[in-house]
């Protein structure tokens, strides 16, 4: 497939762009630091955009199949995030406009503000709070999704935590929620690797099972 990707040059957009070309995939990178993705294939064109701007993306969505979006954006303490909203906006308009109708997006797990009631007292009470601001952006992108684009086939993957850590063999366990319950509604581990991620959301574009849904998911 011909995939346009966001957030190509953070460290999980890094994997999906190197799995995905060794899928055989055409990789389109757009991002706003070239030189920050230092990934070279004949099938790969990185290409300087402005993520916040439909007309700057519109171009390059042309004539791809899907748009995959690892965009991560910093938490801020004393001022809301708009990152996540107003990228994938412009993201969306740029796809109707590009006839393209494929989203997969990363969020994260918990952000809906009561998901996190079963997770440990840690992370209920340290890191919740830390990245509320991102965590409330990533559900208003959600629910700008889910209310605005009937037209698009999104998923929206949920991880848990990500560590720098490359593919592995481990089975994917996903649930249709804020995080991977075990069998007493306890959340399944804390983190994944993003390798792992990454591959996930690559086997996406071969699957129907969540398209207009949410997925969280972590691997066993």
């Amino acid at each position: 497939m011909k995939l346009a990707v966001l957030g190509a040059t953070g460290q999980t957009g890094q994997n999906l762009v190197k799995q995905a070309l060794q899928q055989g995939h055409v990789v389109t990178a757009l991002v706003r630091t070239p030189s920050k993705l230092t990934v070279e294939h004949d099938n790969l064109k990185v290409i300087e955009a402005n993520i916040f701007s439909e007309e700057s993306l519109t171009a390059h969505f042309k004539d791809h199949d899907a748009v995959i979006s690892c965009l991560g954006f910093s938490p801020a303490f004393f001022s809301n995030i708009t990152g996540y909203t107003d990228s994938m906006k412009a993201a969306v308009n740029a796809m109707r406009q590009a006839k393209v109708n494929r989203m997969i997006a990363m969020t994260s797990w918990y952000t809906e503000p009561n998901s996190g009631t079963q997770s440990s007292y840690l992370i209920r009470f340290f890191l919740l709070p830390m990245i509320r601001s991102v965590l409330t952006n990533m559900h208003q992108m959600e629910t700008f999704l889910q209310q605005n684009c009937d037209d698009i086939n999104w998923t929206v993957v949920r991880p848990p935590g990500l560590m720098n850590q490359p593919a592995s063999a481990k089975e994917f366990l996903t649930h249709e929620g804020y995080f991977v319950p075990d069998s007493s509604g306890y959340p399944v581990g804390n983190s994944v690797g993003r390798g792992d991620v990454a591959c996930f959301m690559l086997s996406l574009l071969n699957s129907n099972a969540w398209v207009k849904k949410g997925v969280a998911m972590t691997t066993k």
